[in-house]
């Protein structure tokens, strides 16, 4: 795999997952998900010089450092993990949080 491909269709994943859908005329269920094999198809209908395939998107989804995306148990749906700026619902579980929390901030910004 191309990482270059790779970074590029992450890129694009993203835009449509987290944000865009209707670019390319797709619909999200209420917690983000989108069907794979209509968003492969609508994907290839865009004319893009890469075609989405399954396996492309296993291998961004597998690959990206970080886990931007999921897939259900079965593959047949995906989304993204976290940065929507459109309404989802990621049912995910509210936790207490630690004692003590950490942030990476670059020391010029402190």
């Amino acid at each position: 795999m191309n990482e270059k491909t790779a970074k590029s269709v992450s890129k694009f994943l993203s835009m449509v997952l987290r944000h865009s859908p209707e670019t390319i005329g797709l619909k999200l269920d209420e917690n983000g998900w989108a069907d794979v094999e209509e968003l492969i198809l609508k994907c290839n209908n865009r004319g893009s010089q890469n075609q989405m395939t399954a396996e492309l998107l296993d291998y961004v989804v597998e690959n990206n450092d970080k886990k931007r995306f999921a897939f259900n148990d079965d593959k047949t749906k995906i989304r993204a993990s976290q940065g929507h700026s459109i309404s989802v619902e990621l049912d995910l579980k509210e936790a207490e949080p630690s004692e003590f929390l950490y942030h990476g901030t670059v020391e010029k910004f402190l």
